[in-house]
């Protein structure tokens, strides 16, 4: 964050050359300079480069509202926060005035009269952008006071009478002037208050029971929603889908390693997990959102991805506090902890309930570290590892095996080098990233019926 700028009154400001630009004028000058330069202004936002930004970027470019349709999860909120980025750091605004008012264009009957009997000795406060976005959850419960604004009975109270626009108390829209506004889940707005806000959007003011007061709101409106509710057969009145002037689709990532690089962005992990057993995560997460079993109208969010990376990484932590094996190293028994700790995050269709949903996260499971071994591993001729595992040198793993356990039940073989460098390990890294590298082989010879494997409760034991 830079120092804010020296101008205290509206005399220096006007000294210091300040031109003054609506929020919408703000936008599209500072995307496009940013585009111009080659800058990266959507920070940790993944896999939208080719199709959610530049629609988003063109709405800006265009001064529209938007509204982000997408299924929970698809990082609409984080992408809704990012645009703060593109607003000026510093801006200036009235000193204690009740709205941040731009004090070339103040909006308020409280601000003018001070503007007129100050003039240049006007003081002034600046304004950072993170302080102009403001985000509210559309509940059912939320009312029209909450966003637009009710009487103060407080002020009533001091002897103002009911008529004077100054007994207002701003609700949340006019407090972003000179803003964006965020909407999260728009459509569950009850309808009286989806029609408060069509003023705001088209008129850009405010009617308040009754009132003449015309607040001529300077404000970018942006809100979230998801497709089934956003329709006039949902839950969205028909005038206020028609003030948006760009509806935007999200989606999930749509590339294998965009899920990857999410997940490794986001998850916080307390153990070391492999690229090879993200990929696995991320592949599981693909099938879960393409399977008839799950109820694809709730989606499979991202934040799935990132709790079962998560998962893999605390069981890899209480395995290695068990066998005093350290630094914690994630290896493919670990990812046995996913199914029972995350089923209760989805929903399943009728008929998918209890050992089903169990059989079918397994199954599903399985296709991932699968799909993800013969990509990885293509080329790889695994057979001299399952003729000595089959031939007599049977291999166990599990929470209580070490990772050296797991190496010396395997003879030196060339191969196991060649698989621990397609999975990106070095013949120096610690014994549990080859012994991940081994075990990792050894579960794709099973699921390709190449080995056989017998689990217990404490152990997995491939023949």
């Amino acid at each position: 964050m830079t120092s804010q700028p020296s101008a205290r009154t509206l005399g220096e400001l006007k000294s210091s050359g300040y031109q003054s630009r609506d929020v919408k004028t703000e936008l599209r000058h500072n995307l496009i300079a940013a585009l111009r330069g080659g800058e990266r202004v959507w920070s940790g936002i993944v896999g939208f480069d080719h199709s959610v930004l530049p629609q988003l970027e063109r709405a800006l470019l265009a001064g529209h509202d938007v509204v982000l349709l997408g299924e929970r999860g698809q990082g609409k909120t984080r992408l809704l926060r990012s645009l703060v980025a593109l607003l000026d750091e510093w801006t200036p605004v009235i000193e204690g005035a009740e709205l941040p008012e731009d004090p070339f264009d103040p909006i308020t009957p409280a601000s003018r009269r001070r503007v007129a009997e100050l003039g240049d000795q006007l003081p002034i406060a600046w304004l950072h952008r993170d302080q102009r976005y403001a985000e509210k959850l559309a509940t059912p419960d939320t009312s029209v006071g909450d966003l637009v604004g009710d009487v103060d009975p407080v002020k009533v109270a001091q002897g103002r009478s009911l008529g004077d626009p100054e007994t207002i108390h701003f609700g949340l829209v006019p407090r972003a002037h000179r803003g964006i506004i965020a909407l999260n889940e728009l459509p569950d707005l009850a309808e009286r208050i989806q029609v408060a806000l069509l003023n705001v959007m088209e008129e850009r003011d405010i009617q308040v029971r009754g009132y003449t007061l015309r607040l001529p709101l300077d404000v970018l409106l942006v809100a979230t929603a998801n497709p089934e509710d956003y329709t006039n057969r949902g839950r969205i009145i028909t005038p206020l889908k028609d003030r948006f002037g760009a509806e935007i689709r999200t989606h999930y990532p749509l590339e294998i390693s965009d899920e990857v690089a999410m997940v490794r962005q986001e998850a916080d992990l307390c153990a070391e997990v492999a690229d090879h057993l993200l990929e696995v995560v991320a592949r599981f997460v693909r099938h879960l959102r393409e399977s008839n079993g799950v109820d694809q109208r709730s989606g499979v969010s991202a934040r799935f991805a990132i709790a079962a990376a998560e998962t893999v990484a605390a069981a890899a932590l209480r395995r290695a506090a068990l066998t005093e094996e350290w630094p914690a190293v994630a290896r493919p028994v670990d990812l046995e902890a996913v199914v029972p700790v995350l089923r209760g995050k989805l929903e399943f269709e009728a008929g998918v309930e209890g050992p089903e949903s169990v059989e079918l996260l397994t199954h599903l499971l399985r296709r991932a570290v699968a799909d993800t071994g013969r990509a990885l591993l293509a080329g790889v001729d695994l057979a001299p590892i399952a003729a000595a595992v089959s031939g007599g040198q049977p291999v166990t793993t599990g929470e209580r095996v070490p990772a050296t356990d797991v190496l010396k039940a395997l003879p030196e073989l060339p191969v196991l080098v060649e698989v621990a460098k397609r999975l990106g390990v070095e013949p120096n890294d610690p014994v549990g990233r080859v012994a991940g590298a081994v075990e990792f082989a050894l579960e794709l010879l099973y699921l390709t019926r190449r080995l056989a494997k017998h689990s217990t409760t404490a152990h997995t034991t491939y023949t």
